[in-house]
């Protein structure tokens, strides 16, 4: 075959979009590609065999493309790290038994529906089609957990117990109350998680793991995932207790600040106490969410960032009670019909609402946060599908998220106040490094941490570290250490991938000397689409911009 027949890289990227949005459409209606919202993945042992293939077809296509420019050669490096590494999961497994309280099939069948428009009758049907499909997907998904664990590969019990309680909540009046106009296939739906329950509690519960962690084997796996990288796992736990000794250090003194001379819970007490930080009632604190993410678009737009007229509408909402608790941002639709959305899940009888401990992460869910991340790429014409709409990277995405968060504060959005929940809000991703690492390696305590020292992490270690050593509600701690054990190595990206952006953006400040524009710079590298830590640092600082 002629070089002008080869496939373009762009072309192969593309093609799997296309073919992977159809194989799991709850993945593309999560994504905003358009055209499959009235359908349900096959999440049967054939189901994964599909995508599987899909997988190592593209794979092969894309080793084989010849980049004819710099764009199809970042293109190529970002896309074969990733379907390779889907390639890798899917040999070991790991899909078919995917089963966790935080994100896995079980929580994106559901969500799936929270994402559909309900503006037109056609809207409306389509989600009637979709909810016909939940029992057939659902059964699939069952006989994929069996034939998983007939192979050895069993989720803990922690998980099993956590996701029968979700059925269980989501069975009862979720989908009964959506908006369309089938109540039979409503009822199915929910019938279909009610069963789903019965056979996690009945069949699958009794053949779970007893043992939370996962090795070192299976962590580093899934460590590259989430952060694009092969990770010095004894490097990132040394450089978590360093920075989390770091940020406690400064969080100690912005508490006597506002506490005079207290610590962090004597300031919180005061903060608590002001009626300036509280709000009462979900919908209020939902009012607060949207009138902050508008003033933010508002004010960092033409001064800080390029914000483009597509991004300036982002939709805060409150999520549905079932699922773990905190913060998270959807897509746009690839043509910007459904803006970016941020959710906030709360225990379903909260009322009572700090908003000193949550503004910092209204801005890493939407602006400079995943908003401004995430809608840049979808609307940069040089990046191909996968690019704009399929590749989210945690260390990259969640790594800017948290860098945007101290950015506000760099540009002076933030009082003691604020200060101090943000710095708790970074406090926590430090220890995320610290306990997701240390519970599934079973590391030891150093000396000189002041806790359990010489000690090796367990489950209730890491849920008595993030309650004493941040400021962390019981329930909160409690559903984090869940969440990290079922969800192995996505909660260090966080801080991790943050280390990464600063550290860029010093050298390129270094590279630049005067002539640096933080603006510039970050648009640039948000204009570059997502990548994995291990390729970043060159899509964000090519060899020409080296000053002599």
């Amino acid at each position: 075959m002629t070089a002008s027949l080869e496939p373009r890289v762009h072309e192969i990227c593309n093609s799997y979009v296309d073919s992977y949005a159809r194989l799991y459409p709850t993945a593309a209606t999560e994504f905003g590609i358009t055209g499959h919202d009235d359908s349900l993945p096959d999440l049967s042992p054939e189901g994964h065999r599909e995508r599987e293939q899909l997988a190592r077809q593209a794979l092969r296509a894309i080793e084989a493309a010849h980049p004819r420019d710099e764009a199809e050669r970042v293109a190529k490096a970002v896309f074969a790290e990733r379907i390779g590494l889907e390639v890798e999961i899917h040999a070991a497994g790991l899909p078919a038994g995917s089963l966790n309280m935080t994100w896995s099939p079980v929580q994106e069948v559901r969500q799936a529906f929270d994402l559909m428009p309900t503006d037109t009758d056609d809207d409306r049907a389509a989600i009637a089609r979709r909810l016909g499909q939940v029992p057939a997907s659902l059964a699939g998904y069952q006989v994929s957990l069996l034939a998983a664990a007939d192979h050895g590969i069993v989720p803990a019990i922690r998980q099993v117990e956590r996701v029968v309680e979700q059925c269980r909540t989501w069975s009862d009046g979720y989908f009964t109350g959506l908006d369309q106009p089938d109540e039979q296939a409503a009822r199915a739906a929910a019938g279909a998680y009610a069963e789903l329950g019965r056979f996690l509690a009945e069949e699958l519960a009794p053949r779970a793991g007893r043992h939370d962690t996962v090795g070192a084997d299976v962590y580093r796996l899934w460590s590259r995932k989430y952060l694009g990288a092969d990770l010095d796992l004894a490097d990132a736990y040394a450089w978590g207790w360093e920075e989390f000794g770091r940020v406690e250090r400064e969080l100690l003194e912005t508490a006597a600040r506002i506490a005079g001379g207290g610590g962090p819970a004597e300031a919180a007490a005061v903060l608590d106490a002001d009626p300036k930080y509280t709000i009462g009632g979900q919908k209020a604190f939902e009012q607060w969410l949207q009138e902050l993410s508008d003033r933010a678009l508002a004010e960092l737009r033409g001064k800080h960032f390029d914000i483009p007229d597509e991004l300036m509408r982002l939709e805060c909402r409150i999520a549905p009670s079932g699922g773990g608790m905190g913060a998270y941002y959807t897509n746009p639709a690839d043509d910007f019909s459904r803006p970016g959305q941020m959710w906030w899940s709360l225990p379903r009888d909260r009322e009572e609402f700090s908003t000193w401990r949550e503004l910092s992460t209204v801005y890493h869910e939407g602006v400079p946060g995943h908003h401004l991340q995430i809608g840049t790429a979808v609307g940069t014409a040089g990046l191909n599908r996968f690019q704009r709409l399929l590749c989210f990277i945690d260390g990259h995405g969640e790594g800017w998220a948290l860098y945007a968060e101290r950015l506000m504060r760099e540009f002076g959005y933030l009082d003691d106040g604020q200060l101090l929940g943000m710095l708790n809000k970074s406090l926590f991703r430090a220890a995320r490094v610290i306990v997701d690492i240390g519970m599934h390696l079973e590391l030891a305590i150093p000396a000189g941490t002041g806790f359990h020292e010489g000690e090796r992490w367990t489950p209730e270690l890491g849920l008595e570290f993030l309650a004493t050593r941040t400021l962390t509600d019981t329930a909160r701690a409690r559903d984090e250490i869940d969440r990290y054990l079922g969800w192995p190595g996505q909660a260090p990206s966080y801080k991790l991938g943050e280390r990464l952006w600063l550290e860029l953006r010093e050298e390129a400040r270094s590279r630049r000397g005067a002539a640096f524009d933080l603006r510039q710079f970050h648009m640039d590298a948000l204009r570059r689409g997502p990548a994995g830590l291990g390729t970043l640092r060159d899509l964000v600082l090519p060899p020409d911009q080296a000053v002599s």
